[in-house]
């Protein structure tokens, strides 16, 4: 279906306009798609990113380390992070370079939820399956293309 379709919206000041418009609905449309994953295991897309963030990491990270890494820079990622930690989903420790400071790290429970999320990634991915491999590498230039004219 066309943008123009899907908000009732015939006309757009510019091809610009219709491109930043269409930018936020689908981003809206694709989280909306991938909620259902998340919500089954009683997470927001933002903690699954904490998550993911975290398993990835080899080291504990500060609350500041993760937000720099988070897709979502305008989320409270301390009052997130305290949603994980009454889950068992992470923990926090000690800084070891800096005692006055706290880190975050993931626990086992926390693991366990990804490596369920991670044998969805098939269904999660198939959103995206009207695209073919090279539609969806220049997606990915175009939109990185985007981000570098600030």
């Amino acid at each position: 279906m066309s943008i123009e379709k899907d908000i009732n919206q015939s006309k757009f000041r510019s091809e610009y306009q219709k491109a930043v418009i269409n930018l936020i609905y689908t981003y809206n449309w694709l989280a909306n798609q991938h909620k259902p994953f998340f919500e089954k295991e009683g997470l927001t897309m933002q903690q699954f990113n904490i998550l993911r963030i975290l398993r990835g990491s080899k080291e504990p990270l500060s609350t500041l380390q993760i937000r720099e890494r988070m897709l979502d820079k305008m989320s409270d990622t301390s009052r997130i992070v305290d949603r994980l930690l009454i889950k068992g989903l992470v923990k926090k420790v000690v800084c070891k370079t800096d005692k006055r400071l706290v880190d975050v790290t993931i626990t086992e429970n926390g693991r366990k939820i990804l490596a369920k999320l991670d044998k969805q990634e098939e269904k999660m991915d198939s959103i995206v399956s009207s695209l073919t491999e090279a539609e969806a590498k220049q997606l990915s230039k175009l939109l990185d293309k985007l981000r570098k004219s600030e």
